[in-house]
């Protein structure tokens, strides 16, 4: 086996002087830059606090794989028990569709119902389909959390009303908006939804509910060109919180807020707009290699083919500050080859390392792009003479 080095990519980078840093009020913050996932800014980033409605995220998250799957469609229907009906007191202070007992709604009005109103109720609707209750639900919350890498996160129901187990830490939140933009590319167009009328309403009470909640609490939508998601929550307690997401000149950048008291959604849209911002104007990411890209061709041995495509899973690329003077970024991908026949596809044969000034600051698997099959016996056999006659 050769152990061999291709340098991909060499480049010259001098910045000019940053401005000065994001400062803010809130408890916990985290902006990370998508394509590179390298943070930008953290505070308290991995602290554990209630995310009110922001864990609505991880109930869609549930229920997007069912939808995803084609387990559920988006015409299918959901039923509203007493748990979920307006007149159960947890909703009066709590914003909510104004459901009642034994109404049915469809999926895509749970779904618009949860991002652009925050509907407690709607969430309360999807846990029951799904796990009968709200305190099963959990474990499906739980157990897509952990399948994401998101550790720490706990929950205690559906709709982030104050609960001892509703814990996320803003990182956490930030991965978890990733993962959906990254998943769902067909329903994540609806984050950016600035106005939702529910048109069901059963009593007349729910229809003034309904004429007069209809825009989108996540006010950086209104605000922010670019901006295109994702979900705010708020608690008497625990203040406001968002999780957003802008993607200007084809770049995008996730920001998370928590914590943070201030004077109602356009106060914390104003916030996250500031930390966008510091982001895009203090930092700037270069893509060497897109996730999927061939990045070179590695011999195989014994392969009814005579070399596999090597590529990335996720973009080779670096976020890189404004004020910081960098001499020289390496890209190299390092394998050993040939590699050993039969080859699965997206098997790891080697990694991407990207270098700053002689120091390895990112690692990339290197992996099969597709697979190919071992050769049979007597094949081996006709190879193995060819090598001792022609050394190859």
């Amino acid at each position: 086996m050769i152990k061999k080095f291709l340098v991909l990519f060499l480049c010259l980078f001098t910045f000019v002087a940053n401005a000065a840093d994001f400062q803010t009020n809130a408890k916990s913050v985290y902006l990370f830059d998508y394509d590179s996932n390298e943070e930008i800014f953290s505070k308290n980033a991995d602290k554990l606090m209630p995310p009110s409605s922001m864990l609505k995220l991880m109930t869609l998250t549930v229920l997007f794989d069912a939808v995803k799957s084609g387990d559920l469609k988006m015409d299918d229907v959901l039923e509203i028990s007493e748990n979920a009906d307006y007149k159960n007191p947890i909703w009066y202070p709590a914003s909510k569709l104004c459901l009642v007992k034994g109404q049915k709604i469809t999926v895509r009005d749970a779904i618009l119902g949860i991002i652009v109103l925050s509907a407690g109720d709607a969430s309360v609707a999807v846990a029951e389909h799904f796990a009968g209750s709200e305190n099963k639900f959990t474990d499906l919350m739980t157990k897509k959390a952990r399948e994401i890498g998101m550790e720490q996160s706990t929950f205690g129901n559906a709709s982030g009303l104050p609960h001892e187990n509703n814990l996320m830490t803003s990182r956490e939140l930030a991965m978890l908006a990733k993962y959906i933009i990254d998943e769902y590319p067909d329903i994540y167009p609806m984050f950016a939804t600035k106005r939702f009328e529910f048109a069901d309403s059963k009593t007349d009470w729910c229809n003034d509910w309904t004429r007069t909640h209809t825009l989108n609490y996540n006010k950086l939508l209104f605000s922010m060109s670019g901006a295109d998601g994702l979900k705010t929550g708020h608690t008497d307690e625990g203040g406001y919180g968002v999780v957003a997401s802008a993607k200007i000149g084809g770049r995008r950048l996730i920001g998370v807020i928590n914590g943070f008291h201030g004077r109602g959604h356009d106060a914390l849209a104003e916030e996250m707009k500031k930390l966008l911002n510091h982001g895009y104007k203090t930092t700037k990411t270069k893509i060497f290699y897109h996730s999927g890209d061939v990045l070179t061709n590695v011999p195989v041995w014994y392969g009814v083919k005579p070399t596999v495509e090597a590529t990335v899973n996720e973009n080779v690329a670096v976020t890189l500050p404004k004020d910081y003077a960098l001499k020289d970024i390496r890209v190299l991908a390092r394998f050993e080859e040939p590699v050993s026949a039969p080859v699965k596809q997206g098997q790891q044969i080697g990694e991407v390392v990207i270098e700053k000034n002689g120091n390895v600051v990112k690692r990339i698997p290197l992996v099969a792009k597709n697979k190919v099959r071992k050769i049979q016996f007597f094949g081996r056999i006709f190879k193995n003479i060819s090598v001792m006659i022609r050394g190859k």
